[in-house]
């Protein structure tokens, strides 16, 4: 029914819905509240509440770039976790999902940029977004939705 994908992720579109569409599912966090930033060894995890009883996270395995009204900041820079964090408790207001831009998460404050250069991406992905009812989750690889730029 589902479309695996390799190391057992699928991208959560049944087969007679056709071709994956962009924004769609990172689109449902419209709405949505950030309410955790976790790093965890060489990731960081963004989880989500909102108006339903899906609890969004998105493990991004490279870690995105936080745009300010006044600047970006990228990992490694002073004051680039606490920028991360300061999101909490925004609600996300809009989303971005595009080849070339890949994924943007905006708040009335900033955003959370997701769109590595090819050597950032040490692994085989770039960030799952799961946590939905429905069972829908997308996991993003380079050269692959939203990223084919990254090859």
């Amino acid at each position: 029914m589902f479309r695996w994908r390799l190391f057992g992720h699928y991208d959560g579109m049944p087969l007679q819905h056709g071709a994956y569409v962009p924004n769609a599912l990172l689109g449902r966090l419209v709405g949505f509240r950030l309410y955790s930033v976790e790093f965890v060894m060489d990731y960081v995890q963004l989880r989500f509440d909102g108006p339903t009883d899906d609890m969004p996270v998105l493990n991004c395995d490279v870690f995105p770039v936080v745009e300010t009204p006044t600047s970006l900041i990228a990992p490694g820079q002073v004051g680039y976790a606490d920028a991360l964090r300061a999101f909490i408790p925004g609600h996300v207001v809009a989303t971005v999902e595009e080849t070339g831009r890949g994924l943007r998460i905006e708040f009335d404050e900033g955003a959370i940029c997701l769109h590595p250069k090819v050597d950032e991406v040490l692994g085989p992905e770039i960030a799952l977004l799961s946590g939905f009812r429905d069972g829908r989750c997308m996991c993003w690889r380079p050269g692959e939705e939203s990223f084919e730029d990254l090859v």
